[in-house]
């Protein structure tokens, strides 16, 4: 795989969308030639991922805008702009956005951002309406890409 420099601006790169979340690909295993995934995203309040884990990928999130509750196994922390969280593979985690809204990107593995991809939906532009996915189809995502979830987000303190 012959893989070439890129340059991505704001807005830019495969553009899909889940509930109220907008996603951006801006690398993805066939652009980094197999080295990473990184999204960003643009998530209104109470949208994340309840508790979960995935045993073969690593995660990282950095927070560009809004706040963001971070559940990393029994620790819970609220991150703004700057904060970094780094999820080794195995690790309990989940995140849920507290501001209205929030930017922040997430370094993965390929594997993990085709996860990504299969838990949403394309779309033209960031508003633009979509069907969501079915419980069947956010199951098989999941068996599919190795996600094992263990719970909703634990009770705000």
């Amino acid at each position: 795989m012959t893989v070439t420099g890129y340059v991505l601006k704001a807005g830019e790169g495969e553009l899909r969308a889940s509930g109220r979340t907008v996603t951006w690909f801006k690398a993805t295993g066939d652009t980094s030639g197999g080295l990473l995934g990184l999204v960003e995203e643009d998530a209104a309040r109470g949208q994340g991922a309840p508790l979960h884990r995935h045993a073969a990928d690593v995660e990282s999130f950095y927070v560009l805008d809004g706040e963001i509750a971070f559940f990393l196994g029994a620790d819970r922390a609220v991150g703004g702009p700057g904060t970094f969280v780094h999820v080794p593979a195995g690790v309990v985690h989940g995140f849920r956005v507290e501001s209205e809204r929030a930017r922040y990107l997430i370094l993965t593995t390929p594997h993990h951002a085709e996860f990504y991809r299969a838990m949403t939906r394309s779309v033209a532009a960031p508003g633009d309406a979509f069907d969501p996915l079915t419980r069947e189809e956010m199951g098989k995502a999941c068996r599919d890409y190795g996600i094992e979830f263990v719970g909703p987000w634990p009770d705000r303190t």
